[in-house]
This record gives structure tokens, sequence and C-alpha cells, in this order.
């Protein structure tokens, strides 16, 4: 691990987290929770297997991630965030949250992957119609997605299950759900540049600012 060699604690903070990979790897274990080497790797395109392991070795010295061989039916060694590392939820929101004006232009060549936008969604999503009835609508689909719920003017974004009913599941370019989510762009003009609603067009207006108007 490198070290800025500063006795500061924004520069020792940076000595753990740094490095390339680190808090996108944060990203994925807040937005997956514990999961396999597998999936944590799908969820970081463009990183390689012996780069992760390094990475995750790294993490693990530093306290920040933890194994555990979990029993069947599972069965499997599962990485999940230590209390320490879940302490840097803060961080990454608030990157998440600078970052949003640079999520406007379309992606390019970039990568992207619907369930990284599990995070904003968090913080994004509002309650419009908080004394209704409970409503969950996927963003994605059931291998890449999240599941976001209203309820009584709270939310709650889980990755997505198929024994849980949804009101509504939608899907769009990248680009169109942060400018949906982020009251840039309306539920007309997002359907003009492909936003998709397959159920209750009022489930899913109810998380949008201004219901989507």
């Amino acid at each position: 691990m490198r070290s800025y060699h500063q006795f500061c604690s924004m520069a020792r903070a940076l000595d753990v987290v740094g490095d390339r990979w680190t808090l996108l790897i944060v990203r994925e274990l807040l937005t997956q929770g514990p999961c396999r080497f597998s999936d944590l790797r799908r969820g970081l395109p463009g990183i390689a297997s012996n780069l992760l392991a390094e990475r995750l070795r790294e993490m693990e010295a530093a306290a920040l991630v933890v194994r555990s061989d979990e029993p069947p039916p599972v069965a499997a060694t599962l990485i999940g965030l230590t209390d320490r590392g879940r302490e840097l939820s803060g961080v990454v929101r608030e990157l998440t949250r600078w970052g949003a004006p640079l999520m406007l232009d379309p992606p390019d060549a970039d990568e992207f992957r619907v369930h990284w936008f599990a995070l904003p969604l968090r913080h994004l999503c509002r309650d419009g119609s908080p004394g209704e009835p409970a409503v969950t609508v996927r963003v994605g689909d059931l291998y890449d997605g999240c599941d976001v719920t209203a309820e009584q003017g709270r939310i709650d974004v889980r990755p997505p299950s198929s024994g849980r009913h949804v009101d509504a599941t939608i899907t769009a370019p990248p680009q169109v759900l942060v400018a949906l989510f982020t009251g840039l762009m309306n539920v007309p003009a997002a359907e003009a540049q492909g936003l998709v609603v397959d159920g209750s067009a009022e489930a899913f207006r109810r998380l949008l600012p201004n219901k989507g108007r």
C-alpha cells in the first residue's frame, strides 16, 4: 500500500482507500451486500482477477472487508464490509452526489450496470404519495437492477428478488435514468428517448421529483 507520508487524516484515509478500484469495490459491497468473488468482479468490468484479489487483501488488512465461509445452501465464501468499511457509505454517497452532473452525457463506450444506480436512487427518490399503500418499482431487471420501495414516506432500495412483487418495471438508457431521477427530464420526454414502463405508471411516477411532470 502506497503512502503520502503525511500526518493528516485526509492523507491517511487516502493511504487506505485512494488506490484505483478500492472505492468502487466499496460501492459494489454497499450495493450487493456480502457476495462471492465472481459476483464482485462481474460488477467491476475492467478489473483483472489478480488485481481484485490484491485489492481485497489490502482492504482485509485494513479491516475494511471480511470473508465468511457460509454453510449450505450458499456453500461459498462471501466477501462483505466490516463496520469500519460500511462507514465509508457517506464518502461514497457524497462522491455519487458530486459526480451526478457528469452523468448527463451519453456514456459513449463506457461500461454501465443498472445496479450501480442503486446507491444514487436511495437519495434521489421521493415518496410522492406517503398516505397510499406501499409500491415497489424495479429499475432494470432481475439480473442487473434494483427494487425501489416507497412506503409511508420512506424509500428502500434493495437488490432485485424473484420472490418480491413489483408494481412496475422500468428500463431506459443510463443518461435518461439520471435526468429523470434528478428532475431534469419529465416522463413524456424520457419516453421519447427510450424509457419503457411495464406495469403501473402511477407507481413509477410516485418515486420521481414532482411525480415526473
